[in-house]
């Protein structure tokens, strides 16, 4: 069992940063491939970036390539997303998530996931 809690959002203007975390409990979290997911108001559900459990290799969505960053701290059962040069359409509810399979993760399978937090508020305003 895998719980997941998000923290690290807010509001921020264009062109900021936040860095979202999401601690986990369960000591088999550093064997699940974790990833970041978006929901914006009135929209579905969407990836946003995966890490793997073992190596670290990473997986974006292209709306976020080159501006955001996924890490893990297997010490601190912690994932990272770093979010540089946000603008208004990255605001979203971001949730955490663990799988143990990765071509779910990185195909964006909603209905997949093992594990799902419970979502931090991004506010970027104009």
């Amino acid at each position: 069992q895998v719980q997941l809690v998000e923290s690290g959002g807010g509001l921020v203007q264009a062109g900021g940063s936040l860095r979202l975390s999401c601690l986990a409990s369960g000591r088999t979290f550093s064997s699940y491939h974790m990833g970041w997911f978006r929901q914006a108001p009135g929209k579905e559900r969407e990836f946003v970036a995966a890490i793997s459990w073992s190596v670290g290799t990473t997986y974006y969505a292209d709306s976020v390539k080159g501006r955001f960053t996924i890490s893990r701290d297997n010490a601190k059962n912690t994932v990272y997303l770093q979010m540089n040069s946000l603008n208004p359409d990255d605001t979203a509810v971001y949730y955490c998530a663990a799988n143990k399979l990765w071509a779910p993760m990185t195909r964006g399978s909603i209905g997949g996931m093992d594990y799902w937090g419970k979502g931090t508020l991004v506010t970027v305003s104009s």
